[in-house]
């Protein structure tokens, strides 16, 4: 996962960000009613992102861009909220990159 390079499209989830992100996903509640099928979770999290990034309101998200309407994006981000999603992969981040700087130490320079 290559943070310091800027993205074109930085709402774009990486293969590598959603396989530590996906397993942290509660299962999908079962559908109370037929119509259309579920928004896939990774194209849901790139609609969240994409309204993060560019601060747009959640009803003006473009359904062009394949991420489901708004409102389908804000009661993810809800229900991730919720069940601790966030937290979790705040927590997991934080330990690779603990353990990624225990296993190559920065040097400590004279004078600083």
């Amino acid at each position: 996962m290559v943070m310091g390079k800027r993205q074109s499209r930085p709402w774009i989830v990486s293969g590598e960000l959603w396989s530590l992100i996906e397993p942290l996903l509660p299962e999908p509640p079962p559908k109370q009613v037929e119509g259309r099928p579920r928004v896939p979770d990774r194209q849901a999290l790139c609609g969240i992102l994409f309204v993060l990034h560019t601060g747009i309101q959640w009803e003006y998200l473009p359904q062009e861009l394949g991420f489901g309407s708004g409102m389908t994006c804000w009661r993810r981000l809800a229900a991730w909220n919720e069940a601790g999603v966030w937290d979790q992969l705040h927590r997991l981040l934080l330990n690779k990159l603990r353990s990624k700087n225990h296993r190559h130490p920065k040097p400590i320079r004279q004078g600083q």
